[in-house]
């Protein structure tokens, strides 16, 4: 019992280690992926570097929803490979325990990143989701630059739609501007110019075009009169106070809403037209939230006999197999996704299959470990060897 107690205390101090440097690898690279975004932001947009920071703390919530379950992956996989390798294994069998024996403390560190990452899922991403929503709008209002797409209509006010052709950012121009105001009553407004400029007023939450050489077309359809005037100079306010006070909860994404508002938003989407795809995608969050923590388990199902059976192959075969069994898991989610959203199957259905998958995959390949059956992995890691072996030359030749 004394051994059985300092084995698994040992294992689980084992994979702390690989486990933290994975995690903080991962979110780097993650983070690496949005460089360019975050440059942009700060170059172009002139966003100072505590308000970046508070846009990427807010996103790393949806980062480690998938970080976590792959880094208890690597750390079970890691940790039982060093032991394979340093005949660890082999010394812990001589003293009566069997690979069963060693699952305990697999089981419970999967369990640990199962509740972080349920953590993560059901009040992380949630509760940063709706900080950004909230960050957005306040950033819009003071960067108003920053909410204009290019070739996009732009409806973020009331009565007024906006399409920029092309933003120079470097000259804070605005080229080829469409504008359709309805805010006078009874009257629409056409502005038409070949270029503008953005001007803001983040203490009053206001921002200003300033347009050039353009022409308003005014129409009034009770009257069936039209106008057209044109200009050199046109200046539009445009504020932004309606659009921060008129924020409620009634506003979150569906990302942003908790367990029971999304249970609320789908008994509304499912009223007398029928079920939308607005309601299976809440139901694919729903699921999913709850899903992706589970695949904690099947992740450290699968590593645990890969690390124990890839002692003689080379190191970098295990990771490589460890690697293609996450990518399986992440395609079968996407493709659960895409057909769960069109409704073709139900939304729990896919977000539950791929832990069921992989979750059948771990345990059998625990089976075959317990009965001392070999995985193959050698095998295939000498083939995969020879292939590389025989490319190389011709490699080497072009």
């Amino acid at each position: 019992m004394k051994l059985n107690t300092i084995t698994n205390s040992y294992i689980v101090k084992e994979m702390l280690a690989p486990f933290s440097i994975n995690l903080l690898v991962f979110t780097f690279l993650f983070l690496m992926t949005e460089m360019i975004e975050i440059t942009d932001w700060i170059v172009n947009y002139n966003l100072n570097l505590f308000t970046v920071f508070k846009i990427i703390f807010f996103t790393l919530p949806w980062f480690l929803m998938f970080i976590i379950p792959m880094s208890v992956m690597m750390a079970v996989l890691l940790t039982f490979l060093r032991m394979s390798n340093d005949n660890e294994i082999v010394a812990l069998k001589s003293c009566g325990l069997s690979v069963y024996r060693l699952l305990p403390p697999v089981l419970a560190f999967a369990l640990f990143g199962c509740m972080l990452t349920a953590f993560i899922t059901l009040y992380g991403v949630p509760q940063s989701k709706t900080a950004l929503e909230k960050m957005a709008i306040q950033l819009a209002a003071s960067h108003a630059d920053i909410g204009l797409k290019e070739r996009t209509f732009n409806d973020a006010f009331d009565d007024v739609m906006l399409y920029v052709n092309k933003i120079d950012t470097q000259n804070k121009k605005l080229i080829d501007i469409f504008i359709e105001d309805k805010r006078q009553k009874d009257i629409v407004s056409t502005v038409i110019a070949p270029e503008g400029r953005l001007f803001s007023e983040p203490e009053n939450f206001t921002f200003h075009l300033l347009l050039s050489n353009g022409t308003i077309h005014q129409t009034n359809p009770k009257d069936r009169s039209a106008t057209s005037i044109q200009f050199d100079t046109y200046k539009l306010s445009l504020d932004f106070n309606k659009e921060i006070e008129s924020y409620d909860e009634s506003d979150k994404h569906r990302e942003a809403m908790s367990i029971s508002e999304l249970r609320q938003y789908m008994e509304n989407r499912a009223g007398k037209e029928g079920k939308d795809q607005d309601y299976y995608k809440a139901k694919i969050v729903m699921h999913r939230r709850f899903s992706i923590p589970i695949a904690c388990l099947a992740m450290g199902l699968i590593a645990f006999p890969l690390g124990i059976q890839s002692k003689n192959a080379k190191r970098s075969f295990g990771l490589v197999l460890c690697l293609f069994f996450f990518l399986l898991y992440y395609l079968l989610l996407t493709i659960g996704y895409g057909f769960g959203e069109d409704g073709i199957y139900p939304p729990e259905i896919g977000m539950w299959v791929p832990n069921v998958v992989m979750g059948g995959i771990g345990l059998f390949m625990l089976i075959q470990t317990g009965r001392e059956r070999s995985l193959m992995i050698d095998f295939f890691a000498r083939r995969l060897q020879r292939l590389a072996a025989l490319i190389n030359p011709f490699r080497r030749a072009s």
